[in-house]
């Protein structure tokens, strides 16, 4: 896949929201805690505040009034942070209050499962059977249990929602071949991005010369480099198509607020998703993102977003039951599971899994097309190991192993 899980998606269980929790969990913290919650009130954005790039702190009540006021508002995210999600809960209920004429949008979904989103929505599927039709562990392979309490918030209100996403056999498709030269009818729909400017790029190449692919990262790689092209129409695709849904989304009579629940790397800056849908001809498009308090205030910059909040570091949140995660990205393949990404310092990394291997085995047992890597990894115990096959290019199968962490003492 692609930038966004490249970069922001460092590849999980959700509860209520902000402001009750965190003021239960700091009320049966010690005394000797208090020290840490002083300094997040010193940092640039402190937990619980908004605050405007580049500006000053804001009430909330502002940030909401302005903020429904757009015709398409973005929700960011970091894919597996838990105190992003609580946030986007509390956010979209605070907006539902002044705009209840809402359609929330999802990246996590690829438009094939729009009718699963409309049956939820009605209420006629459980959370299970929901999650089986959308093939969850497939199309997005994170902990369900952190976006499920947006899917509830959508059903309880009735609120449309709809799938931002496209199949990702057309992203790598685009990835390798450029989307010029995909043939139109294998597009979805999605029409040629608008071209970016001088800045996305700028912004995109550090992060493309860090990521390994082809088992080495390319350093020297310039603005110029076709493969960096290719890198810069994969992301721009998967931006194009899911402006081009929230796009159509607005094409109701009543001009519904139309939010966007998608990675932070679609939203920065307003060179993705914003770019695209200006080109749309939607020119009010409002951005709010998450902050983790205490991070680089050196990119709480003038143009970042409208505003962002500041929620506690994950180091800082208590733990929920451990979780196994491999650290990939992939895709069902028949014979197995095809790895898109290897996230950086992963268990699969230090296992020696790359991009474009086909996983075949796991713990002996194959890989068959209903199979879920992801709940195979979560049944995994701490401080056991988890032997895979791989199938790497053309020659022969490798042997790899994944050494899930011995829980802490």
């Amino acid at each position: 896949m692609l930038f966004e899980h490249i970069i922001f998606r460092c590849i999980r269980p959700c509860a209520s929201g902000r402001v009750l929790f965190l003021s239960a969990w700091l009320a049966a913290m010690p005394a000797g805690a208090a020290p840490a919650r002083a300094a997040e009130g010193t940092a640039c954005v402190p937990v619980g505040s908004w605050v405007v790039p580049g500006a000053a702190e804001v009430a909330g009540r502002d940030v909401f009034t302005r903020a429904a006021r757009n015709a398409v508002l973005l929700l960011g995210e970091t894919h597996d942070n838990p105190e992003h999600h609580r946030w986007q809960l509390q956010t979209l209920a605070a907006l539902y209050a002044l705009r209840p004429d809402m359609v929330i949008g999802f990246e996590m979904f690829p438009r094939r499962v729009q009718p699963v989103l409309d049956r939820w929505v009605a209420g006629e599927l459980s959370e299970s059977q929901f999650l089986d039709a959308v093939d969850w562990g497939v199309v997005w392979s994170t902990d369900a249990t952190l976006y499920l309490p947006l899917f509830h918030f959508a059903r309880m209100n009735r609120i449309p929602m709809v799938a931002l996403n496209i199949d990702t056999r057309l992203r790598r498709a685009v990835s390798q071949k450029g989307f010029d030269a995909i043939p139109e009818a294998e597009r979805e729909g999605v029409t040629p991005p608008a071209a970016p400017g001088p800045a996305y790029l700028d912004y995109l190449l550090p992060f493309y010369r860090e990521h390994v692919r082809d088992g080495k990262k390319r350093l020297d790689a310039t603005r110029d480099d076709p493969d960096f092209r290719r890198f810069v129409g994969t992301q721009q695709l998967w931006d194009r198509a899911m402006a081009q849904a929230l796009h159509a989304a607005l094409a109701q009579p009543n001009r519904p607020l139309v939010v966007g629940v998608m990675g932070s790397g679609h939203i920065r800056h307003g060179y993705g998703v914003a770019h695209q849908l200006r080109d749309l001809g939607v020119p009010d498009v409002g951005a709010l993102l998450p902050w983790n308090s205490g991070a680089d205030c050196g990119q709480v910059v003038v143009g970042l977003a409208d505003a962002v909040f500041g929620v506690a570091p994950p180091s800082s949140v208590p733990p929920g039951p451990p979780r196994q995660r491999l650290g990939i990205r992939f895709e069902l393949v028949q014979g197995g599971a095809r790895v898109l990404q290897v996230e950086k310092g992963s268990i699969a990394e230090a296992a020696g899994v790359r991009d474009g291997d086909v996983i075949l085995e796991a713990a002996g047992v194959a890989i068959g097309p209903g199979d879920d890597i992801a709940e195979i990894v979560r049944r995994q115990a701490p401080g056991t190991w988890l032997p895979l096959k791989l199938k790497r290019g053309g020659g022969d199968n490798v042997e790899a192993v994944a050494k899930f962490p011995a829980l802490p003492r």
